[in-house]
């Protein structure tokens, strides 16, 4: 018997060096070439450029008093000042925490304060988000602040940096470089020969069945390698211009995207400050864009455009779609529509930095369109059974990763950290999957609940707590079902307390504002029981496949 158990090839070699080594080195090799051009803000830097920036900007995040190891925050859509903000943490050892642009107060307060964000940076606003408004709502001490913020809801934050504009009691962003002195760029320049490429360098935070988000702390050597080996499946190479319309505080977007072309000379291209297909088939033709990146709704959305045929998109090569499960006739129209002959598949979590496996350009179309592809190199994946044995090829069985990508743990939570790594290394995925014996990879359902919408990963039991929140509410539950735009979309079933009454409107808008727009369920049923087992347990899939036959969905054939 085959097991299903393979490993990646050792070459060529991992890296040593942090990501701030990386930017100097980039800088050195090619200075005048683009490193970062953001469409919609007319900014395009150079390596020498950007690596100038982040180190002048790590100065000043010294002079305001942020040292190696602590946390800084940074809550905004795609933008340059995301970037210079992720490289000079980087050469500074600050620890980067990404904040979904989507979080509301609820959200925000914890994360802040789970990790103990010392300074956070963010936009004034975003669409409807009224970011620097949310924060003085947890923090009204800002508008008071001489310097240091003291607040009573967020201990720990000292300061508050605001992306444009100017706001009483906020550092404006462009003039953080200059608060530094010449002590302090020594100083930065010491902590850069100091750090090691294993400390931790990024927090991002992932939902869990508990409802509370878990940050997954991940250091230099895990994502600088990831974003390597991801850009070699790619193909990337010197000069490429790759266009980036995935989120950057997603691994997909500043480790895929941003790490993956400082590794090989191409350049970081972003379309918009959040996904729109026009922005993005705007883009491509515009600066030439050989690669381009997407979760398959993305890419559903380019194609379906009724502008698409009136772009050149001549220019694309190769790209990558990962982040939920891909159609398969999507991934062929790809393919042949838009000229991406070596686009890749590829699949991960953030907690494995996040790609473990991966199709190549050397796969045949079959493969790269119906699996996941390969092992990614230094690393091995396994599929075992609910005994932790390996199962054999082709059979079933919950997918573990182990290797250098495999996180830290999650900040401050050692019985979480144990749960999802084992004693012998292994990242316990939750994924159920298949490894055949060739050892292409697939994804055949989940061993818990989670729903992937739309690329975002939502965990039904954190909807559920804060909907226990509501005053009319008993008990609820919440599941995935299929969806042909986002892949899945949330489902509530709701029991209410005896004698009350609620609308489908009232629940939603109990939630619309508090938890993430994606979160929100587009589906709630009441109901007075749920299908349960002899033990007590809620039997989801009958709930699921209850909605299925309701809204006559279809469960689309995916990769």
């Amino acid at each position: 018997m085959k097991e299903a158990h393979v490993r990646g090839v050792a070459t060529p070699a991992l890296r040593e060096d942090t990501i701030g080594d990386a930017l100097t080195a980039a800088a050195e090799a090619w200075p005048e070439r683009e490193a970062l051009v953001s469409v919609h803000q007319g900014v395009r830097w150079t390596y020498r450029a950007l690596n100038e920036k982040a180190e002048a900007l790590a100065a000043g995040l010294f002079a305001l008093g942020l040292r190696r190891g602590d946390r800084l925050g940074i809550w905004a859509p795609n933008c340059a000042e995301w970037t210079l903000t992720q490289f000079a943490t980087a050469k500074a050892g600050i620890i980067l925490v990404n904040i979904n642009p989507a979080y509301r107060l609820s959200e925000l307060e914890y994360t802040l304060n789970k990790v103990g964000v010392k300074a956070l940076v963010t936009p004034e606003r975003f669409k409807t988000s009224e970011y620097a408004a949310m924060v003085e709502e947890l923090a009204p001490e800002i508008a008071r602040a001489g310097g240091t913020i003291a607040s009573a809801r967020l201990p720990h934050l000292k300061h508050a940096i605001l992306i444009g504009g100017s706001r009483k009691g906020w550092h404006a962003f462009d003039e953080v470089a200059g608060l530094a002195s010449d002590a302090d760029r020594r100083a930065i320049a010491g902590t850069a020969r100091e750090l090691d490429c294993r400390d931790a360098i990024n927090i991002q935070f992932t939902s869990g069945t508990t409802g509370l988000p878990k940050g997954a702390t991940l250091s230099h050597h895990n994502i600088l390698n990831n974003g390597f080996f991801v850009g070699r499946s790619v193909g990337l190479k010197e000069g490429d211009r790759l266009c980036i319309p995935v989120p950057l505080y997603h691994c997909f977007g500043m480790v895929m995207g941003n790490l993956g072309c400082l590794t090989h000379g191409a350049t970081m291209v972003y379309p918009a400050e959040a996904f729109d297909p026009l922005a993005v088939l705007q883009a491509v033709e515009k600066e030439r864009c050989t690669g381009l990146y997407g979760v398959p709704t993305m890419f559903i959305a380019e194609l379906g455009h009724p502008d698409f045929a009136k772009f050149d998109l001549s220019s694309l090569r190769t790209g990558c779609m990962a982040g939920s499960p891909c159609p398969v006739e999507v991934m062929k129209q790809v393919i042949s529509a838009m000229n991406m002959k070596d686009v890749t598949i590829a699949y991960g979590m953030t907690e494995t930095s996040p790609v473990s496996f991966q199709t190549g350009e050397s796969d045949p179309l079959e493969r790269r369109v119906s699996t996941i592809g390969r092992v990614q190199p230094h690393l091995e994946c396994k599929v075992v059974d609910l005994d932790g044995k390996t199962v054999a090829c082709g059979e079933p069985g919950e997918l573990c990763t182990r290797g250098y990508s495999v996180m830290i743990g999650y900040w401050d939570d050692d019985e979480k950290t144990a749960e999802a790594i084992d004693k012998e290394g292994w990242m316990h995925t939750g994924d159920l999957a298949t490894i055949d014996a060739e050892g292409y990879g697939n994804i055949v359902g989940r061993l818990k609940d989670m729903v992937i919408r739309g690329g975002e990963n939502v965990y039904p039991r954190e909807i559920e707590e804060y909907l226990y929140r509501h005053p009319k509410v008993e008990d609820v539950a919440v599941v995935g079902v299929p969806d042909p735009k986002f892949g899945e979309e949330i489902c509530a079933w709701v029991k209410l307390k005896p004698g009350e009454s609620a609308t489908e409107d009232e629940i939603k808008g109990f939630c619309k504002g508090q938890i993430a727009h994606y979160k929100v369920p587009r589906y709630v049923r009441f109901v007075t029981e749920f299908p349960m087992t002899v033990t007590g347990k809620v039997q989801k899939f009958q709930i699921r496949d209850a909605m299925i036959a309701e809204l006559k969905l279809e469960i689309a054939k995916t990769a």
